[in-house]
């Protein structure tokens, strides 16, 4: 295990004894394209932020492991491709579930969870991001759920056909906007708690939160999100925000994304602002929303200018070289713990699109952030339910409220 922990030795020897005991579960995590494959296998120590030997190291006991597709643009090119990484996804998950059963497992129900935590097997909990290449209606839903899929997030970035993304990104989303959720997403709604799937608001635009607040029966997940009154970016959750999913039973997993927690030093504004202006785009006035791209005037840009841009775009970030540590994660489960307490509040990592801090750069630094969670006065019961206790029960909470048994 690699310490780069700011929190003194003495917290992360008390995080690993800890670890020996509790669930912890890391809300949101991603897998690359090639995960799987012969140069990339899941039990080697590789390259990427998630594998075996890290799982090991870091004592994580579980994760939302996402199914994901980016999509490009709203044709039906673009939906193939999308449909394509929702399946190579799948695909690789369960065959890494297949392949090393004495390791890893599919948990379908907190029971399942627990059973294989008590089994020293790491409960992979299967999570659906992007339903833009969804052709297939409300029928697509029961068949994910019929999958295994547990939690279901609309959209990632761009409006799709199903609602409003908090990135809306006019190049990818053909010029949808619903102002919401659409009259599909909102049916959506009622079949998901009918299916008993926690339905995921991290992605979506304040409004189809709304949406999403007033139809649901059952509490729901923003599974990796930050705080907006410390970086002011609409992926971020504002007080009111907070409230709202606090009121509806729901959980917020604070999100281990550099920029989401800390704000861009004047340099990286300046880079970012130097690029906007070399590709004929005015700079936003905040500079936070410069983490999106969605001026207008990139609607009908071609796809060789977008995608230079965003090449650019992602190396004045540099998410390789992080920003934020592990305090500033805590300063921000510190805020909404104080706003809305300590049962609607949980942790994770986005590893593998984006997600890292100086002190936890991969899954097997995760007793880092338990060393920062003690070191700022959290106990073990406050921590337990942080890790995992919180997530279990509003999943259970979405099951418990289903109309529909999944198959």
């Amino acid at each position: 295990m690699t310490n780069r922990t700011s929190a003194p030795s003495p917290y992360l020897e008390q995080a690993v004894r800890l670890h020996e005991r509790l669930i912890s579960f890391d809300g949101h995590l991603d897998i690359p394209l090639d995960f799987g494959r012969p140069d990339f296998q899941p039990d080697t120590d590789g390259t990427g932020k998630f594998d075996i030997p890290k799982i090991r190291r870091g004592k994580l006991s579980g994760a939302a492991v996402t199914v994901h597709a980016t999509v490009l643009r709203p044709t039906a090119e673009g939906h193939a491709a999308g449909r394509a990484e929702h399946e190579t996804r799948f695909a690789a998950l369960t065959q890494m579930a297949r392949d090393f059963a004495q390791d890893i497992g599919i948990a379908a129900s907190p029971q399942q969870f627990r059973a294989l935590v008590a089994q020293k097997r790491f409960a992979i909990v299967l999570a659906f991001q992007n339903a833009a290449p969804l052709d297939g209606g409300l029928d697509d839903l029961d068949a994910w759920a019929a999958r295994g899929i547990s939690i279901f997030a609309f959209t990632f970035i761009g409006n799709n056909g199903w609602g409003d993304s908090a990135r809306p990104y006019p190049f990818i989303n053909g010029g949808l906007d619903w102002n919401g959720l659409s009259p599909l997403g909102k049916q959506a709604i009622t079949r998901l708690n009918d299916l008993g799937l926690l339905i995921d608001v991290s992605q979506l635009s304040s409004a189809a939160f709304d949406d999403v607040i007033t139809l649901s029966r059952a509490p729901v997940l923003a599974s990796h999100s930050g705080i907006r009154a410390q970086v002011d970016v609409d992926r971020n959750f504002s007080n009111a925000e907070l409230k709202a999913l606090q009121r509806n039973g729901g959980l917020i997993q604070i999100v281990g994304f550099a920029p989401y927690l800390k704000q861009m030093d004047d340099r990286i504004i300046a880079d970012l602002r130097s690029t906007w202006d070399r590709f004929g785009l005015a700079a936003p006035d905040n500079p936070a929303d410069m983490l999106s791209v969605n001026d207008p005037a990139t609607a009908d840009w071609p796809e060789d200018r977008f995608w230079d841009f965003l090449h650019e775009f992602h190396v004045v970030l540099n998410l390789d070289r992080p920003i934020a540590s592990t305090t500033h994660l805590v300063d921000a489960i510190d805020h909404a713990v104080d706003l809305i307490g300590i049962d609607h509040v949980g942790i994770s990592s986005d590893f593998n699109h984006g997600g890292g801090l100086s002190d936890w750069r991969d899954v097997g630094e995760s007793i880092n952030v338990t060393a920062a969670l003690l070191s700022r006065g959290y106990g073990e019961d406050a921590i337990a339910k942080l890790w995992g206790e919180n997530f279990l029960r509003t999943w259970q909470a979405a099951l418990d409220d289903r109309m529909i048994p999944k198959r």
